[in-house]
């Protein structure tokens, strides 16, 4: 269980292709506080830790993660966020988030508005929904949607989210990991026994 608040972003090093998994090899100073079989969120991903070794630590990614994932996208040297599994009574100062990726996005518009930025995303809404004011999780960071349409959200990005994330290097037409918020997938389910 994670906040989505990202603790860093880290830089992979090493990519290795394994059957249909793929070995991936991050620098960061979190490795050194990281033990074997410990989950980390990486771009939202729930991956579990199998090596660690100085400041570099492995985490494998299956088949399946990959196809529902843009850590297929991955390239030696990009920026990932990271966020550490959450302690059981520290506060939660984003929302409830699983790791558990149900979809991606696409990067439609980044618009900068007097210092901040409005990040538009477009996605296949026929199995999850967005609502305004409701939390949203893009590459595991926790957001308040700002507007919510057919297929599109958009979010508001403060300075500070832009710079310590790895949205200060996202594009127009990049894809992201989406997580909904678990309240309303459950939500949602309920209510279709009744519609």
């Amino acid at each position: 269980m994670f906040t989505g608040i990202i603790e860093t972003v880290a830089k992979i090093a090493k990519l290795e292709s394994d059957g249909g998994n793929l070995h991936i090899t991050i620098q960061s100073p979190l490795a050194q506080e990281l033990k074997i079989d410990q989950s980390v969120s990486h771009n939202g991903v729930c991956l579990t830790v199998v090596k660690v070794k100085d400041d570099f630590y492995t985490v494998t990614a299956i088949a399946e993660t990959l196809q529902k994932t843009n850590l297929k996208n991955l390239k030696k040297g990009e920026s990932i966020n990271l966020e550490r599994a959450m302690k059981l009574g520290d506060r939660l100062d984003g929302h409830i988030v699983q790791g558990h990726v149900d979809g991606m996005g696409i990067c439609k518009n980044i618009e900068e508005v007097g210092g901040s930025w409005i990040f538009t995303f477009e996605y296949d809404s026929s199995h999850n929904q967005t609502v305004e004011k409701g939390s949203i999780t893009v590459n595991g960071v926790s957001l308040t949607v700002v507007n919510s349409k057919k297929n599109e959200f958009s979010v508001a990005i403060i300075p500070y989210t832009f710079e310590n994330t790895n949205f200060m290097d996202l594009r127009i037409g990049d894809s992201v990991n989406l997580e909904f918020d678990v309240i309303g997938k459950y939500v949602k389910r309920l209510m279709q026994g009744y519609l």
